[in-house]
């Protein structure tokens, strides 16, 4: 297990597919995500003072886990906060060309969705890397999270700024990113976001909205 620590804790198991939120800088106020924060961690104290059985505790913070993305969704579906900067055709079309871009590269790609301050998108990291030149043997390790993520909100600022003729920061710096942990899991995930559209009130149907993509009919699953 690779850990990475940036303010919030990053799990990244080897072989996992992963959901990815990543958002526009200023789309949440600090003091709201400070709020979130306080919140999860009290009640994650709770729980862990209230249940001793190794397996009943895992499945309680998971709900949690669950509850806590589910609010912070739900505050940037309503973009109430910040620039909404990926409702520029262009900007989106930049990132929508990105994302593909690294297909099969850096990731395998199963979806993704573009609202107007934030991205989701769900991938399974590729393991095609050697480990060194010198000293390979045939092995190999995974592209990182963070340097993947990088190699996508880059590009894609420095691209979106030159549009919109500004300078600065463009994406926020975290991004929220889960562990998928089983086939039925990341079923449910994929037909959360396909439908973000609709539940974000950004389009009435979903086949409507052009920047979001699944490697299958996620009707179908």
């Amino acid at each position: 297990m690779i850990k990475y620590f940036r303010n919030l804790p990053h799990y990244q198991p080897l072989d996992s597919a992963f959901l990815i939120t990543f958002r526009l800088a200023g789309s949440i106020p600090d003091f709201i995500l400070k709020n979130l924060r306080l919140n999860y961690e009290s009640e994650r104290k709770k729980l862990i003072s209230k249940y001793y059985d190794p397996s009943v505790l895992k499945a309680k913070l998971y709900e949690l886990q669950k509850m806590n993305f589910a609010k912070y969704d739900s505050i940037l579906d309503k973009c109430e906060y910040g620039p909404k900067y990926l409702l520029n055709e262009d900007i989106a079309s930049i990132i929508y060309k990105k994302i593909f871009e690294l297909n099969s590269v850096k990731y395998e790609l199963i979806a993704f969705d573009i609202e107007p301050n934030h991205v989701h998108l769900v991938i399974f990291l590729l393991d095609n890397i050697k480990v060194s030149e010198l000293n390979n043997f045939g092995k190999t390790k995974n592209y990182a999270l963070a340097d993947t993520l990088r190699l996508i909100k880059g590009s894609t600022a420095r691209e979106s700024n030159l549009i919109l003729n500004r300078t600065g920061q463009f994406w926020h710096h975290e991004s929220f990113d889960h562990v998928v942990r089983d086939e039925f899991e990341l079923k449910r995930i994929v037909k959360y976001i396909m439908n973000n559209p609709v539940r974000s009130g950004m389009t009435d149907k979903q086949n409507d909205w052009k920047w979001s993509y699944c490697v299958i009919d996620y009707s179908l699953l």
